[in-house]
């Protein structure tokens, strides 16, 4: 049986997580809500809803994690750099759905194991920036944020941050989970633990510890908007908030690191969020970039080697190879992502430890945001040019990394 906390509890696990003030890192990458009258009614709204995972599917999930662990299977995780609440209906699920599936069959019959599919679905609404404005046509505008927070129309309207849009993301994220649940539940037994299951960046703390559950039956307290959250590079603080909270709840976890992560901090990122060293809880997805991979990470994965937590290897082979094309937008190279998984699958090799898969960013139809595969250049890259945020690989593309990555 799973239930709302009740407020007390809710209030304690809120103050452990977010006593950091506004202004302090802890509490990096939020919205601001500008005092908005409403704010309290939506999230007391939002404690009252229920959650859109299960205490058993985050238990089934967990199994699958651990034979992940144990390089008995491996881990595909993909889907929007930034979901469209537009786009949150039947048919655009089930394209998802469908490419997510086409992305791990493939990598079983390349690779010979079995493939947990995760999507980056059903809360993948918010995004942390690197700066709070942005220039459109000469005018200084707030930076998109996400559908849960603004708009990505270019107007100071638009962009204003609106509490109300976590109800939105919420109603859009329970259908799209209630849409995965069927699609599981019609799978044979021995596959359920497989997926799909749901991720994303958890990251708007006030929509987060609004869905925080417990399930009676366990004492267990779980985060009720996804089954497989992660915390990010910019959020990553082992003092701040994000991974205070992430560290109160049951769901299994992933934490991203990029090329400047010290062992000092990812080693107490380890005990934060591991420190029961339980095998399939944490998730290390290594985002370095094409030229900085073979050096930093051999370092990190066997400093938490040492360390003796169990935790799965992820390669995210696009983060950080992310440049700015001549036509003035976002793009990625195939070949810097081919040598970043290349050289992350060669550290793992040489540590002697198991790749456990990829996280991409894919999108569910023919996009031309990343060069390769027959998108040579900005002319053609801008043709289907459609991502809120940054770029996906279309599904041909994705299949070409997957072979290279076999």
């Amino acid at each position: 049986m799973t239930a709302t906390l009740p407020m007390s509890g809710l209030a304690v696990l809120e103050a452990g997580a977010c006593e950091a003030p506004a202004r302090d890192a802890g509490l990096a990458q939020q919205p601001h809500w500008g005092g908005h009258p409403d704010l309290e009614r939506i999230k007391t709204l939002l404690r009252e809803l229920p959650p859109m995972v299960t205490a058993t599917e985050l238990n089934q999930l967990r199994e699958a994690l651990v034979r992940v662990q144990g390089a008995g299977a491996m881990l595909v995780q993909a889907g929007d750099c930034a979901e469209s609440l537009y786009e949150c209906t039947e048919a655009g699920t089930a394209a998802k759905l469908d490419v997510l599936s086409q992305l791990a069959d493939h990598a079983e019959s390349r690779l010979g194991l079995p493939v947990v599919r995760v999507g980056r679905i059903a809360g993948q609404f918010a995004k942390p920036r690197s700066r709070p404005v942005e220039t459109h046509k000469g005018r200084e505008l707030p930076v998109f944020r996400g559908h849960m927070i603004n708009s990505e129309t270019p107007t100071t309207e638009a962009r204003r941050h609106d509490p109300y849009r976590m109800l939105w993301a919420y109603r859009a994220g329970l259908k799209v989970s209630d849409r995965l649940r069927g699609s599981r539940d019609g799978a044979p037994a021995r596959s359920v633990a497989a997926g799909p299951w749901t991720s994303h960046e958890m990251l708007v703390i006030d929509y987060e510890t609004s869905l925080l559950r417990m399930d009676f039956e366990s004492g267990m307290i779980f985060l009720g908007s996804a089954h497989f959250p992660w915390v990010g590079e910019r959020t990553r603080d082992p003092r701040g908030a994000h991974v205070r909270l992430l560290a109160t709840v049951h769901n299994p976890l992933a934490c991203k690191l990029g090329p400047n992560a010290r062992l000092s901090d990812v080693i107490e990122l380890c005990e934060q969020l591991d420190p029961d060293r339980t095998p399939g809880r944490l998730t290390l997805i290594a985002r370095m970039g094409a030229r900085h991979v073979t050096e930093a990470l051999p370092p990190l994965a066997a400093g938490v080697r040492r360390s003796g937590h169990p935790v799965i290897w992820l390669c995210d082979p696009m983060h950080a190879n992310t440049i700015q094309a001549a036509a003035g937008v976002k793009t990625r190279r195939m070949t810097d992502m081919i040598q970043e998984a290349r050289s992350f699958l060669a550290v793992m090799d040489r540590l002697n430890l198991h790749p456990g898969g990829l996280h991409l960013e894919v999108a569910a139809s023919a996009v031309t945001e990343c060069i390769g595969s027959r998108i040579a250049d900005d002319s053609s890259m801008l043709s289907q040019y459609t991502t809120l945020c940054d770029p996906r690989l279309n599904p041909d593309q994705a299949i070409e990394l997957i072979d290279a990555w076999a």
